[in-house]
């Protein structure tokens, strides 16, 4: 074999590997560090949207944009969890209406899910498609 077949074989699976590890991570339920926690961050006009259900014990604030299809399947998913759960509440922002949100929230990827408590404090995040029994048993505690 000639050295552009080795490139391309190596690009090949260097770009596979990439993939397996971007898809592996999608959807996880991941723990906040206290470098992400978004409480002081959250814009006045989100605090004041969130604050309308005080009944909720945790809020799953999805942050999503016009023309993403996942986010539609995250809306779907989360809304119906949250209608079968007591004390769960959706709430869903479009980030196109304020992306300057972003940047405070920590937002990188749509959509992006923010397990908030009651208090505003973040619990959890999840990027991409939550997975839904994963999701379900992360929140159990909180409820």
């Amino acid at each position: 074999m000639n050295a552009g077949t080795w490139a391309l074989l190596v690009a090949v699976a260097v770009a596979v590997g990439f993939g397996l590890v971007w898809r592996a991570r999608q959807g996880r339920v991941r723990a906040t560090t206290s470098e992400e926690i978004v409480h002081d961050q959250l814009p006045e006009e989100l605090r004041a949207q969130l604050a309308d259900a005080p009944d909720a014990k945790v809020t799953l604030l999805q942050l999503s944009t016009t023309f993403c299809a996942p986010c539609r399947h995250t809306r779907i998913l989360l809304s119906d969890l949250a209608q079968r759960t007591a004390g769960l509440r959706h709430v869903e922002v479009d980030l196109t209406d304020h992306p300057e949100w972003s940047t405070p929230l920590r937002v990188h990827t749509t959509p992006t899910t923010l397990i908030l408590d009651r208090t505003g404090r973040e619990l959890f995040r999840v990027r991409g498609v939550p997975r839904r029994d994963e999701l379900a048993v992360a929140l159990q505690p909180h409820l």
